[in-house]
């Protein structure tokens, strides 16, 4: 496929090549930082994209310069057909990405290797049972670790998310840290972000270099990696290890400079941000036959150089106007 020039650019000059999409608010985990106490309203089936609304309003981001493209949810392999949906992605041309939380991954191996979707993102907050549990509120531990057993022996490029709360898993960040020394996967701690309903403080939050000062108490020499072109982690490695580690510092040192990414919701939302409280409406125009290619360049023209305008401090009255992060996208 023909490399389209980037057409999505904002007011800062930040080309936008990366496109996640939500492609479902259901979730058979219920991780406390994720969904509130209380649930979520689901939003209605009419209101959600169809997969083949998906593919098409994707394929509008293709023709602008899209070139990367990470399917999430809720849990995005809960969605019915999705192998049909994955399908027809990979056929845009794109490279195309997942972020799941493993529960039924084993069942879409052949799928991956067939379609080359090789970049799997897998959330997994403690390497204890019963941690989990408390969590993820159901106990689907066992399942989870065997599959990224498998994934690994499949050779899929595996990372491991890690939502970092003190108190909770703080205490296992050289646990994570050992899982590299004789395998080739990426770890990746990712500092504890506010949403509606999460009940964020950041007294709970586990910084960068916090996680630094952990990992040299024991492993001592830590390698900097170079960090891949907007990559949205600053990565590490232990001297000696076979795969290494990264840092999502969005608190305390936002990578924001640098972004390249646009976020598509279940409901077909643009959102600018993680933290935009404005989202853009692109299902409805596209469903009545508009262009949604004028729509989606000037709503990147409306983007805030970084998270949403809170560069300083996260306002409550700011992240409580957001989306809980399960309807946003993962």
């Amino acid at each position: 496929m023909t490399k389209v020039t980037p057409q999505i650019v904002d007011k800062f000059g930040r080309e936008h090549t990366y496109l996640r999409i939500s492609i479902t608010d259901r979730c058979n985990l219920r991780c406390f930082y994720c969904m509130p106490e209380e649930g979520i309203e689901l939003t209605e089936k009419p209101k959600i994209m169809t997969l083949e609304e998906i593919v098409g309003i994707a394929e509008k981001f293709v023709n602008l310069g899209v070139d990367t493209i990470r399917l999430t949810g809720g849990e995005p392999l809960v969605r019915k057909n999705a192998g049909y949906l994955i399908k027809e992605l990979a056929d845009l041309g794109v490279t195309l990405k997942l972020t799941t939380n493993g529960i039924i991954l084993d069942k879409y191996f052949d799928l991956f290797q067939e379609v080359g979707l090789r970049k799997i993102n897998i959330s997994l907050d403690t390497l204890e049972k019963s941690k989990s549990v408390f969590i993820t509120k159901r106990d689907y531990f066992d399942r989870i670790m065997a599959n990224i057993n498998k994934a690994i022996d499949y050779d899929f490029d595996i990372k491991l998310n890690i939502v970092l709360i003190k108190g909770v898993n703080d205490m296992e960040i050289n646990d994570f840290i050992d899982l590299t020394k004789d395998q080739d996967i990426g770890v990746k701690f990712i500092e504890f972000m506010p949403f509606k309903g999460n009940e964020w403080d950041w007294e709970k939050g586990v910084s960068k270099e916090e996680i630094l000062e952990t990992a040299n108490s024991k492993f001592g020499e830590i390698v900097k990696l170079d960090d891949p072109e907007h990559s949205t982690s600053a990565n590490y490695k232990v001297k000696g290890f076979k795969g290494h580690f990264g840092i999502v510092s969005t608190i305390t040192n936002p990578f924001c400079a640098g972004c390249n990414r646009i976020r598509l919701t279940a409901d077909g939302k643009m959102k600018n941000c993680l933290f935009a409280t404005s989202e853009t409406d692109l299902l409805n125009p596209y469903r009545d036959g508009k262009s949604i290619e004028d729509i989606i360049l000037s709503s990147i023209k409306e983007k805030k150089f970084s998270r949403d305008g809170m560069d300083v401090e996260m306002e409550k009255e700011h992240y409580e106007q957001n989306r809980s992060m399960i309807s946003i996208g993962g």
